[in-house]
């Protein structure tokens, strides 16, 4: 093995050898064959496939949702395969935010609550939980929204929300799955852009995604096939 480059930017997120597999009945799906990745800070990985190709259970698997049937993941050096439920919870609640496809946002709640929720569930007091939701909401263009519900917010708006929850605790990884999957092309566009610009403000983020235009938009672009991971160069048309 190479020696590792003293100036590379240290990995915060790491996966060996994962497998998952399903057993649907009789029938036993292999989700992930043998998928190994290393994510280091600063980094914008984007994971390319098509539907069922196993993208989405990675992210799930990388991001503590779910627990690899092989395999183990190491949130900044700190091995996850041992441990239960809770202290799984509480890992990812401290270094991982998530942006789902479906926005995944409480109805009744306006935008700065639902963004308040995570940092509720962190143990942040009050006033602090207001002040960091409000900054947040600024950041990702919604300063004037958020006293709306999700009912009253477009597609792009409610995922901005998602985002702005995501990023409430300061996570080392925001994980995204497919995040414009539910939005038309011009508004996906801009949710890639608001990635892009988190990512250059130095947070480091791993998307999923079927669509490989966006995709492209990432510094690194890998290729999801039959539970497989494999870099894919920018131009490739396989997705």
């Amino acid at each position: 093995m190479p020696d590792a480059d003293p100036d590379a930017a240290p990995v915060i997120l790491s996966a060996r050898n994962l497998r998952r597999v399903f057993r649907l009945g009789e029938s036993r799906v292999e989700a992930l064959r043998g998928v190994s990745l290393d994510v280091r800070r600063g980094d914008f990985v984007a994971i390319v496939g098509p539907s069922g190709s196993g993208k989405s259970t990675l992210l799930h698997v990388l991001g503590l949702i779910d627990s690899p049937t092989g395999g183990s993941v190491a949130v900044r050096g700190a091995p996850s395969h041992h441990l239960g439920p809770e202290r799984r919870a509480r890992l990812r609640l401290r270094w991982l935010g998530f942006v789902f496809q479906s926005f995944n946002l409480l109805q009744l709640l306006t935008a700065r609550q639902n963004v308040e929720i995570a940092l509720r569930l962190a143990g942040a007091p009050r006033k602090q939980r207001r002040r960091r939701a409000e900054q947040l909401l600024r950041r990702v263009g919604l300063g004037t929204r958020m006293g709306h519900r999700p009912v009253q917010l477009s597609g792009g708006e409610r995922q901005r929300v998602a985002i702005a929850r995501a990023l409430a605790n300061d996570p080392a990884v925001l994980l995204a799955d497919e995040p414009t999957g539910n939005l038309d092309s011009k508004t996906g566009a801009g949710i890639v852009d608001l990635l892009a610009e988190l990512n250059r403000a130095g947070q480091t983020v791993v998307m999923v995604t079927h669509n490989l235009d966006v995709a492209r938009r990432a510094g690194r672009l890998l290729h999801m096939r039959d539970g497989r991971l494999s870099d894919a160069p920018h131009d490739s048309q396989d997705a």
